[in-house]
Order: structure tokens, then C-alpha cells, then sequence
């Protein structure tokens, strides 16, 4: 069976420099403006990653104008990926001011589900799926508001040899929740889930395994993380998936294809040993396939995979050679503008197949005691028989500490990020994170719900 290549890369607080923002001239960075899939904008490039630090640090070395050039140059993902529940929601949100700050969109790969890797070379993550779920609270806590791609826990849903059935079951459980957690802390978070890659699984195999981990409540999956399958492989593997979601009744599902190591294939699939890889295809949301939405860079070329080197650690022999083979490389790289990126807020639901296309703009608004708070209501998805929605709480011109939500003219059947009673109306009240609120500030819970979503009557009122 065909591997992925593991990555542990710690998430380190932004600290960008004149030194380390470098990008050489005459070379583009990627661009972000689509052309198919759902996503457009610039993509933020790291100035604290790993190969602009060597870079910056290294200007007397032969091989640093192939790697500035070919690789430095180019926005890639960061990594989450250290156990650290107490400083992440700090650093998640420095990287992401930062990313905001500059107009364009953040990239991250959250990597620390439990017994991730099964132990191999990357073994790690959180201690239990108690604390992966309060540490990914945490996290989601510093996402801000607008645009940010998250690739979540690679190999969680390819890889599963050393799971029980109990433990496989917990591990979905967590990923449908860590999916939820994130996509309600800000609702344009777009996650993606492990979708293995073409030389793996079967599509059918792969899209049963992402329904169980709830793939319903992401907005696609991801594909060739660290490996060396060829793109057009992806591409047709990625559309099987797709095909096989449909059958199921998930509609609206989007593949990203890593291609940060895709430009050659031959030999051993651990990369350490193996200098025959190239980088593939430069990082773009312009990818003229309306099932695709971007081809990207999630591992960072030049970092090792745990054979040769310690998995994760930036080698500039891995990067030179992942990048000299390249032919003509400032004409793969796309032409971009620097400008905002335009869409940061603005979040397209609809989906690319033919399951109804879904509004986002709130159809009721209650409102109760004293303008403490407000409750406003978003069809999310929908589809026959049954839909997704979302309510946001806003506090008034008071901060408040505590809300509770009643619902009437729908029927739930699940519900998340919140505390359910009654059987309609429904009464929801706050959990313990997310119940108080400063002055303007809002908390968002979803939920399942059978029939049509129609205009349900709301009522917030705050003790």
C-alpha cells in the first residue's frame, strides 16, 4: 500500500521581518483569483517559514538562489502541530492577524489528532480526544472572521490500520466535532478532510470513510498531502470521490491536491532518500475545475519526512533538489496582482453539482429583552428531506454572560456547539466557551434538520 509521507511542523508566533520577507525578483507569487472552484484571493506567504529563515540566514550558499527563487518564494502551509492548549489560540491568531493584515488568505494544517501517523515517524498529537477537543476550541478561537484554508489532520482518515473498531468510531466522532467547532468559531473557515491519495484507497472506499468522519460538515477533502502522485491522477481520483459522495447524498464537496513534490515520480515514496521528486505545479485558487479548489502547497518542500532527518525539520539539500530539476520555473508560476483579497468575508455556500444552491443572508432576526442580544438565522445547506442550518447570537450594546436561544417552526435533529431542550419549540443555551460575549460580539451554534428549513421565530434573550 502506498504511504503518505508524515510532517510534524510546529505553529510558531508570526514574527515577520524586512530580513526574512524576502522574494526575488522577477519570480510571481501565486495567485488566488478563481476561475472554477469557490475560493479566490491571494495566498498569504509565511514570512517565518521555515525556508525563508534559511534563506535569509544562508546568503553565502551556493544553492540559496534555486531555493528563494523556486520555492521561498511561494505561499505554502504552516503546520499546527505541537501539543499546546494553553498559547495556540495566541499564536493561531497572530498568524492570522498577519495574514489579514496583508489582504490575503492564511493557510493551515492542523495536525494533532491522537495517535496520529500510528505511531510512525510523526507520532504525536494530543494526549486523549477530550483534550483534541478542548485544544481545537482553542484554536478555533483564534481564526478571526474571515478567510483561512485549513487542511485538517492528515492521514486521519487514510490511515487507519492501528484503530479499532471503538477507537475508529471515537476518531470519526472527533473529526465530525473538530469540523463543527471550527466552521461555527468563524463561518468562513474552509475545512477539508483526508481524502488519502489516488494510489491508496479506491474512491468509493475513501468516500465512505469521509461520510463516517463528516465530511457533511466540511467543505471538501484533500488529496496527495506529502506524496508524489501525478496531478491528472488526483484530479480523476478526486472526481470519483466526488461521484461517490453524491450517491450518498453529499453534494457540494471540493477536492484540494497538494503538488508541492508532484513534478517528478519515480523511486522510493520516502522522499529523504529519493532526489528524482521535483516541486510540482506553483500554489493556486485558479484552477479551471469546478471540483477543485486550489492546487496547493501543503507540505512545505524541503522538509523532511522522518527517514534521513527528523520528520518536519527544514533540509536544504531536500529543497535543492526538489527544486533544480525544474525547467523553466518562472513561467509555471502564476502571474498575480498584490492587491486585497476581495473575498476574505464574503462565503459562497452553493454547491458545484446539482444540489440546490443555498442563500446565506439571514431570513429571521428575534430579539428579546432589552436588545441584551439578538439571534439571526442561515440555511447553510439543504437538500431533500432535510438541511443545515446556523444561528448566530449577537450581544447588544452590553457585554453579557450567558444566552438562551428558543426556536420555533423547524424540526432538529442534531445540534452542536450548544445545549438542546424541548421538542419544539426548542431551547438552546450556551456552553461554557462560548457564552459570554462583549458588547457586539457574536457566538454561533448549527444543527441538522428534517423537512424544509422554511422561517423559523426566534427569540435571545441573557440572564
Amino acid at each position: 500500500m502506498s504511504r503518505y509521507m508524515r510532517n510534524r511542523r510546529p505553529l510558531a508566533v508570526v514574527a515577520a521581518t524586512a530580513a526574512t520577507a524576502m522574494v526575488a525578483a522577477g519570480v510571481w507569487i501565486a495567485n488566488g483569483t478563481a476561475s472554477a472552484g469557490v475560493l479566490s484571493g491571494t495566498l498569504y506567504r509565511d514570512p517565518d517559514s521555515a525556508v525563508v529563515k534559511w534563506v535569509a540566514a544562508n546568503g553565502g550558499d551556493s544553492r540559496v538562489g534555486v531555493i528563494r527563487d523556486r520555492i521561498a518564494s511561494q505561499p505554502s502551509f504552516r503546520w499546527v502541530a505541537n501539543y499546546n492548549p494553553s498559547t495556540i489560540q495566541a499564536e493561531t491568531s497572530a498568524y492570522i492577524n498577519a495574514a489579514n493584515s496583508a489582504g490575503q488568505v492564511p493557510q493551515l494544517s492542523v495536525y494533532m489528532i491522537p495517535n496520529r501517523d500510528c505511531g510512525g515517524a510523526s507520532a504525536g498529537g494530543a494526549p486523549d480526544y477530550g483534550s483534541y477537543l478542548s485544544w481545537v476550541q482553542n484554536f478555533s478561537r483564534g481564526l478571526g472572521s474571515q478567510m483561512v484554508i485549513i487542511v485538517l489532520e492528515t492521514d486521519s482518515i487514510a490511515l487507519q490500520t492501528c484503530l479499532s473498531s471503538s477507537e475508529l468510531s471515537t476518531r470519526n466522532n472527533a473529526l465530525s466535532q473538530a469540523t463543527q467547532t471550527i466552521k461555527a468559531a468563524n463561518r468562513n473557515a474552509k475545512v477539508y478532510l483526508d481524502g488519502g491519495h489516488s494510489a491508496w484507497n479506491s474512491a468509493s472506499e475513501q468516500a465512505n470513510r469521509l461520510r463516517n468522519a463528516g465530511i457533511q460538515y466540511a467543505d471538501g477533502f484533500y488529496t496527495n498531502v506529502s506524496n508524489f502522485q501525478p496531478t491528472s491522477s488526483e484530479v480523476s481520483f478526486g472526481s470519483g470521490i466526488i461521484n461517490a459522495l453524491n450517491g450518498m447524498g453529499i453534494s457540494g464537496k471540493r477536492q484540494i491536491i497538494d503538488t508541492s513534490r508532484n513534478g517528478g515520480a519515480a523511486g522510493d515514496w520516502c522522499a529523504d532518500d529519493n532526489t528524482d521528486r521535483r516541486i510540482g505545479q506553483y500554489p493556486t485558487l485558479n484552477t479551471g475545475n469546478a471540483n477543485i479548489d486550489g492546487y496547493l502547497w501543503v507540505k512545505p518542500p524541503g522538509e523532511a519526512d522522518g527517514c534521513a532527518f527528523q520528520a518536519g525539520s527544514f533540509q536544504p539539500s531536500l529543497a535543492y533538489s526538489l527544486a533544480s530539476g525544474v525547467q523553466n520555473p518562472s513561467s509555471q508560476a502564476p502571474v498575480t496582482t498584490r492587491g486585497p483579497v476581495t473575498s476574505a468575508v464574503v462565503t459562497t455556500r452553493g454547491p458545484v453539482t446539482s444540489a440546490p444552491v443555498t442563500t446565506r443572508a439571514p431570513v429571521t432576526t428575534g430579539n428579546q429583552g432589552g436588545g441584551a442580544c439578538t439571534a439571526s438565522y442561515t440555511t447553510i445547506n439543504s437538500w431533500g428531506g432535510g438541511y443545515q442550518g446556523e444561528i448566530t447570537v449577537k450581544a447588544g450594546s452590553s457585554s453579557i454572560n450567558g444566552w438562551t436561544v428558543t426556536i420555533n417552526g423547524q424540526t432538529i435533529t442534531q445540534l452542536w456547539n450548544g445545549q438542546l431542550s424541548g421538542s419544539g419549540p426548542y431551547t438552546v443555551k450556551n456552553l461554557s466557551w462560548n457564552g459570554s460575549l462583549p458588547a457586539g460580539g457574536t457566538a454561533a451554534f448549527g444543527y441538522l434538520g428534517n423537512g424544509s428549513p422554511g422561517s423559523p421565530t426566534l427569540t435571545c434573550t441573557s440572564p
